[in-house]
């Protein structure tokens, strides 16, 4: 009995030792396990030096360097192929450097979320990090200078420069813009995504402008915080930018893509827009013989409406030619008193039943918006020329009618060209309401085309735009006839015309899940009052369209049975749609409620299928079943 009692004894202790030492075991591999998982959250992959950096290890990693210059790319981009080899070249010497720079790169089609959050725009693009804080790099892009760049930003007691662009506030606006001679101001709201992708732009051209002999000041105001400043200026969107000169404002009309944009555009805007002309010989050489001059007599620099015609000739001189004269014997040859704003029409579209120019009397209470609504109202002669340089002036005047010939104003066809205009204006100045201009049939046949007048085969033909943006096209004449002419003219202002409308052939049978509309069914399926319509404007050459197209028609066959809803498309290129669903870029979305066939929304959400569905589903008012609308 003893004997087995210490057998057992013996046993157990057996048994628990076997236990802790198999415990010890699990705890050290646990541990190692451990330690091993730490390892791995450590490391970063590198390729030729460069790290690869994602999604998960950005953070970290960037927080790890002092300095670190990263570059998103594209796989496939050429630029990012060509920068490569510099760029591992570079990353191994800064290795060397004291202290090291670190390079590392993000794949921007894989790591969207970064790409995202730094505002990429296109490949490659360079961003570098001092203490965790990011800066555009807009250094050089070979070995060598992406090491001296990034050496330079390594150095202990480097710093970035001072912005170039100032901060005004409503307690120094008028002080600062009243002072300078020159200078543009953006207004901007800090959570906006377009002020934000502007901004570097606008900062290096900030720059560039500060070292300019005068120096022009780039200036920026948050107009969140000073709504008055934004609201006095007329501001509804971010951002909006004005040119000052003396604290007078004026529209910016430039582009915004590049610095040299900003540049060019300020740099326009220097001196007077109107021309000082000091001799009536000067005064003849300056008119073109294809287009108006506008010309300000006044007898001293003091007079009253000076100020009112030189803002105007500011803000418009990219539009029209102007100039400003003191002279006596100018004034006397045109018989015109001094305090006159005269537009002179261009020699060569002169014609007797117009006058040759239009006289304005300015005072000292004329206004900026009526010495600029004087210009604008005879800006076009009786029977002008559609001209490419030309068209975005006649674009604004409706109704257009337009008259399609042989139109060459070369020595040997102008003759011709001038008499068929010339009968023209003989009709055009019975109807006052009306702008006429002549057009190449050769230039602008697509136009024609417009106006259903492309296989006409006369030597003239007759188009118009209504106001409302429809076209009417004249049958053609085999000779012409002033009266065919007027009597067309007169059944457009009665309303007894049928507007052409350009359309492909709609389908006899509509095979596929979306609904495919044509100019011709328009008005009945997408203007129908008793559906809600969700239309794609669509181009066939489009990128962005075809990338859509699977997910779009994903929608419509899932939504098949809703009855009172159609997903329809139309091809823009090829066919007219009313002016309220303009084809803004491709593809422009539109969803059109069954009670509102006129105002339609344009849809700006997500494409995905459920992106589609909940925006339909909220907007929906009779297309959704109740069950459908149950879910909401």
């Amino acid at each position: 009995m003893a004997v087995l009692k210490a057998s057992v004894i013996i046993f157990c202790l057996l048994l628990s030792i076997s236990i802790s030492v198999a415990n010890a075991d699990v705890e050290v591999d646990d541990a190692t396990a451990d330690d091993e998982g730490a390892e791995d959250t450590e490391f970063v992959q590198d390729e030729e030096s460069v790290l690869v950096l994602t999604n998960d290890n950005f953070d970290s990693v960037v927080n790890k360097h002092e300095t670190i210059l990263v570059e998103f790319y594209a796989p496939w981009c050429g630029h990012c192929k060509s920068l490569a080899p510099e760029y591992a070249a570079a990353a191994a010497a800064l290795l060397e450097n004291d202290p090291p720079v670190a390079l590392g790169k993000v794949d921007a089609t894989v790591h969207t979320e970064l790409a995202q959050r730094f505002e990429v725009q296109g490949y490659p693009t360079l961003r570098f990090f001092k203490n965790g804080k990011d800066y555009e790099y807009d250094g050089p892009r070979f070995k060598d200078g992406i090491v001296e760049f990034m050496q330079k930003i390594a150095k202990p007691d480097w710093a970035p420069e001072p912005e170039a662009v100032i901060t005004l506030t409503k307690d120094d606006f008028d002080e600062v813009t009243e002072n300078e001679e020159i200078m543009i101001v953006e207004f901007y709201a800090p959570w906006c995504g377009h002020c934000k992708r502007l901004a570097p732009i606008y900062e290096k051209a900030a720059k560039q402008m500060k070292k300019n002999d005068p120096p022009v000041i780039f200036a920026k105001v948050d107009a969140t915080k000073d709504s008055e400043l934004a609201s006095r200026f007329g501001v509804t969107g971010y951002p909006t930018l004005k040119i000052f000169k003396k604290g007078r404002p004026f529209e910016y009309k430039g582009e915004r893509n590049s610095e040299y944009d900003f540049i060019s555009a300020v740099t326009k805007y220097m001196g007077d827009g109107a021309k000082e002309i000091f001799s009536l010989k000067m005064l003849k050489d300056v008119f073109p013989p294809d287009d108006i001059t506008v010309v300000g007599f006044f007898q001293n620099a003091e007079d009253p409406g000076i100020q009112s015609y030189k803002d105007v000739a500011d803000e418009l001189r990219d539009d029209y030619k102007f100039g400003i004269t003191f002279d006596e014997a100018s004034r006397k040859a045109y018989k015109v008193n001094p305090g006159s704003v005269v537009v002179f029409n261009a020699e060569r579209f002169y014609t007797k039943f117009e006058a040759k120019w239009h006289v304005l009397s300015v005072k000292d209470d004329t206004t900026v918006a009526e010495v600029k609504r004087f210009v604008e109202s005879h800006q076009v002669p009786l029977v002008g020329h559609y001209a490419k340089d030309q068209v975005k002036r006649y674009d604004t005047l409706r109704p257009l009618c337009l008259v399609f010939y042989t139109v060459n104003f070369s020595f040997d066809y102008r003759d011709v060209t001038q008499m068929w205009r010339n009968k023209i204006a003989a009709i055009a100045k019975n109807y006052p309401d009306i702008t006429f201009a002549v057009a190449d049939d050769e230039e602008y046949a697509n136009l024609m085309i417009d106006f259903g007048l492309g296989d006409s085969g006369e030597e003239m033909n007759f188009g118009l735009i209504g106001s409302d943006g429809k076209k009417y096209g004249m049958e053609p004449m085999e000779e012409f006839d002033s009266e065919a002419i007027s009597e067309f003219l007169d059944s457009f202002k009665k309303g007894k015309l049928k507007p052409f409308i350009k359309s492909q052939r709609a389908p006899k049978k509509q095979s596929g899940p979306v609904t495919v509309v044509v100019g011709n069914t328009f008005e009945q399926i997408v203007k129908d009052s008793k559906k809600d319509v969700l239309i794609e404007l669509y181009a066939p050459w489009c990128g962005h369209c075809k990338k859509l197209e699977p997910a779009y028609a994903a929608l419509a066959k899932k939504l098949k049975k809703e009855k009172n809803l159609v997903i329809a498309k139309m091809d823009a290129t090829a066919n007219d749609m009313p002016d309220e669903y303009k084809a803004e870029g491709f593809p422009t979305i539109y969803f059109a409620p069954s009670n509102k066939k006129d105002q339609p929304l344009k849809y700006d959400g997500g494409r995905e299928v459920d992106d589609f569905e909940k925006y339909l589903k909220k907007h929906a008012t009779v297309s959704f079943s109740n069950a459908a609308k149950e879910e909401l």
